[in-house]
């Protein structure tokens, strides 16, 4: 009798175990997913310039190739050292994927070279902080000892420390370029990709409540939910990454080749070149009023101009200043002689009629601008 009324919470306590274990395998097989799509999958446009639009996309598969240590886990959630694997993964290695991750996506391969190195420190020791786990999870009697592993949790804090670090820099470093590219590319920030950029880049924050209550609360039941929710999230990602032709409109250059530096260095009459330019900037931006088309971008004088978008941003910056401080000082000596002449226009039209998108938009310009004559 004993028996057969144990049953049913036996099998019940089974149950339970079995989505722990299908939990984790969901989350690991939308990891292999990632990668296999980010291995081999590139939009038609980029594949002449495969290293501009992903500076390291080896990097990325192997980043989700790593969810597979999770394994011991998927066969047997019952075993306290594939727990303590699977509960301490999230929160030691998320902060250092999104740090790299974003660094990636964002930055031109200059900008990420800058930061390969640093990366690479990161993805070592947050390696060497997971070894002693993985290593205790996939042999089968386990390998240490539990006060061992109670002195390394002390270590994988610092790691996760020194991780949230790492994503902060990289958030920081990030959030500059991504100005930069609105000043130097656009003159109505409107016109700026800031809801797509701002989705990736507030990434580590999205997924810091759902890395934390598996560690926190030691619960299987917490962490399959988790687990889920991490699954749904790569897939998220996934989709809006795989357009990455997009992200061009948020950096702040485009690669070319170097021939231009070259040019540069062996070109005795760089100083003409560059009159030529700034002459040939202002033609059309202020002469030919182009600074009153409320989405004048960039890309539209590089197009007026007889030399590269790289020497054209250059002049910019040497002459000009930014092209969206260029662009909008023009626009409010434009606004100040328009409201003279015509004394009975509201500040809308006339802030509209100046090339602003706004005249929310003209006291944020006039703000920045104050000194503009």
């Amino acid at each position: 009798m004993k028996y057969f009324v144990s049953l049913p919470s036996i099998m019940i306590q089974t149950n339970i175990i079995y989505w722990y274990g299908l939990s984790a395998a969901v989350y690991i097989v939308t990891c292999w997913i990632f990668s296999v799509v980010r291995g081999i999958h590139n939009c038609g446009t980029p594949k002449e310039r495969r290293d501009y639009i992903w500076p390291d996309r080896k990097m990325q598969v192997r980043i989700y190739l790593f969810g597979t240590v999770l394994l011991p886990y998927v066969l047997n959630p019952e075993s306290e050292s594939a727990w303590l694997l699977m509960k301490t993964y999230f929160p030691c290695t998320y902060y250092y994927y999104c740090g790299a991750l974003i660094f990636c996506f964002f930055g031109t391969v200059k900008q990420w070279k800058m930061w390969k190195t640093y990366n690479r420190l990161a993805a070592l020791i947050t390696a060497l902080a997971m070894l002693p786990l993985v290593l205790n999870a996939w042999w089968p009697s386990g390998l240490f000892s539990p006060h061992f592993l109670h002195i390394w949790n002390y270590v994988i804090m610092a790691v996760i420390a020194l991780n949230v670090g790492y994503c902060g820099v990289a958030m920081w470093q990030v959030w500059q370029w991504v100005k930069m590219a609105r000043d130097v590319n656009y003159s109505n920030p409107e016109d700026f990709p800031a809801e797509y950029a701002l989705r990736m880049w507030l990434a580590p924050i999205i997924l810091t409540p759902m890395l934390w209550p598996g560690y926190l609360t030691d619960s299987p039941t917490v962490m399959a939910f988790m687990s889920i929710l991490l699954a749904v999230f790569n897939i998220v990602l996934l989709l809006n990454v795989m357009p990455v032709w997009r992200r061009v409109a948020i950096l702040s250059d485009v690669e070319e080749n170097d021939a231009d530096v070259v040019l540069e260095q062996n070109d005795e009459l760089a100083e003409e070149r560059t009159e030529r330019i700034a002459a040939e900037i202002e033609q059309f931006v202020m002469t030919e009023a182009a600074y009153l088309d409320s989405h004048l971008k960039l890309e539209q004088v590089v197009e007026r101009c007889s030399f590269s978008r790289s020497y054209v941003s250059r002049v910019f910056t040497e002459r000009f200043g930014s092209f969206y401080d260029y662009v909008n000082g023009l626009r409010i000596n434009y606004f100040e002689r328009y409201r003279s002449q015509h004394p009975n226009s509201t500040e809308e039209a006339a802030a509209e009629a100046s090339g602003f998108a706004s005249y929310k938009a003209y006291l944020k310009a006039k703000e920045r601008l104050p000194k503009q004559e």
